[in-house]
């Protein structure tokens, strides 16, 4: 089955199977039942070989269990994002869906959240904001650079005890012209 990268990354069981690996984790099948336990396992196990097949995620191990090969996976990040260039071919239509189904899965994160006893943002040091700020597409882009590579030092600390896995969703968008400058929009939590 030929799927473009959109079409096989913005599913939305796929998607949710990609973001359990991220962070750079390797899982098994079972251990995917087990955090996406609302997905039926026909479906998650079909949507894990569609993901294996277009090499998204790679076969780390094997192991017997039970008479049975059961394999464990690790993302290909490489390979579970949309590039520049495919973004730019997309039709405003498509972008609408793509964006749709990622909002879709983070409500469904922020509800798990809150199912499973969350809720306290202070005491989780979790938390959703809207800021703005101004600068060139230049200074955009050295702000993005700095950004990932501040992200790439705290994504390369390994698990261990007192280290709970975080998720850090993030949206880049350019802002109304006229819209009021240094406020926050009203409601949110802060996340400083």
């Amino acid at each position: 089955m030929a799927l473009d990268t959109t079409e096989l990354l913005l599913h939305p069981v796929r998607l949710r199977v990609v973001q359990a690996f991220l962070g750079g984790r390797t899982l098994t099948t079972a251990d995917l039942r087990t955090e996406l336990s609302d997905v039926p396992p026909a479906t998650l196990y079909r949507q894990v070989a569609t993901l294996a097949e277009h090499d998204v995620l790679n076969v780390a191990g094997e192991r017997r269990a039970r008479g049975a090969v059961e394999r464990s996976y690790r993302l290909n990040e490489a390979a579970a994002s949309v590039d520049a260039e495919t973004a730019r071919a997309m039709s405003p239509r498509r972008h609408r869906q793509a964006f749709l189904t990622f909002v879709a899965g983070l409500l469904a994160d922020f509800d798990r959240y809150l199912d499973s006893g969350g809720g306290d943002l202070g005491r989780d040091l979790a938390g959703y904001r809207q800021n703005a700020f101004h600068a060139s597409d230049a200074e955009t882009a050295e702000f993005v650079a700095r950004f990932r590579g501040l992200f790439a030092e705290y994504a390369a600390l390994p698990p261990g005890p007192g280290r709970s896995r975080r998720l850090l969703t993030t949206v880049l968008l350019p802002g109304p012209e006229g819209a009021p400058t240094g406020q926050d929009r009203a409601g949110a939590p802060d996340l400083r």
